[in-house]
């Protein structure tokens, strides 16, 4: 592998391209593209950078606890030096605000705030219970409302923003499970290590259930159509319905990274279903 696809591969383009789409998405919501096509542009390049630049650093603070769980992976395979990967990271950020600069002074403190937030998720609040969740769920929500702001109505990103806290807590929490054995080395207090994969089980089950219920209301207060209701039920709700019964079928704790494999797919649909709406 070259340097540069090596870099590139730090960046979890698959992770960084969802953003962009999830911004895209809501700026259509907002209803107003081609009016605000060049803001728009920039909330997308803006949004992918600073995800790309999260991830990077997210890499960096986790090296050693990647040692353990996922030694294949760039910097603890030794593809990318660690202060080569502080750097790109440090760039990245960069050039995502920067970009915000061109979309106005709302999206310019999103950008910076959502930066900041990032950095202090990868130093500190993975490691505090529920807050490293909490905090990777209100900006997976945060990106639709951002992309929003750039098509001209931030209040149209709010309902997906609902959608989208709710997902990425119940995926972040199962996460959290998949890496139990070196976030335990690295004296992570995360919901699976103290309270053990029953309990956590159950968090995320309800976490789920609650997204499965609400994802019903906007068709049923006539805020999205029927094509939304018709792509969510199978593709948004059935997925996690399948999801649940199958962790709940093992006795111990199942192949996850299968199953955020799956999610990931899951959030496309999501976005998809929101987007027809």
């Amino acid at each position: 592998m070259t340097t540069l696809t090596a870099f590139f591969t730090l960046t979890r383009p698959g992770n960084a391209l969802i953003s962009g789409i999830s911004i895209f998405v809501a700026a259509i919501i907002a209803g107003a593209v081609s009016e605000h096509a060049l803001p728009v542009a920039y909330a997308v390049i803006s949004g992918m950078l600073i995800t790309a630049g999260a991830n990077v650093i997210n890499d960096w603070y986790d090296i050693d606890i990647d040692r353990v769980n996922r030694p294949e992976r760039v910097l603890p395979s030794g593809r990318v030096r660690p202060q080569q990967a502080l750097v790109f990271s440090i760039i990245l950020f960069v050039s995502g605000i920067i970009f915000s600069i061109f979309i106005s002074c709302a999206a310019l403190v999103v950008a910076a705030i959502t930066s900041f937030l990032l950095v202090i998720y990868s130093a500190a609040l993975k490691k505090m219970l529920l807050w490293g969740n909490l905090c990777v769920a209100f900006l997976g929500g945060l990106a639709f409302i951002y992309g929003a702001l750039a098509g001209g109505d931030a209040a149209a990103g709010v309902v997906p923003a609902v959608f989208a806290f709710l997902f990425h807590l119940g995926r972040e929490i199962l996460k959290d499970a998949e890496d139990v054995r070196g976030d335990a080395q690295a004296d992570a207090d995360t919901l699976p290590i103290r309270y053990g994969w029953l309990r956590t089980r159950r968090i995320v089950t309800a976490v789920f259930v609650a997204l499965i219920a609400i994802t019903i209301v906007p068709y049923a207060v006539g805020y999205y159509g029927l094509t939304y209701l018709l792509v969510v039920l199978p593709g948004v709700d059935g997925v996690l319905i399948i999801v649940l019964l199958y962790l709940w079928r093992q006795p111990d704790m199942p192949a996850l990274r299968r199953v955020n494999i799956i999610l990931k797919i899951d959030m496309l649909l999501g976005i998809l279903a929101v987007y027809l709406g």
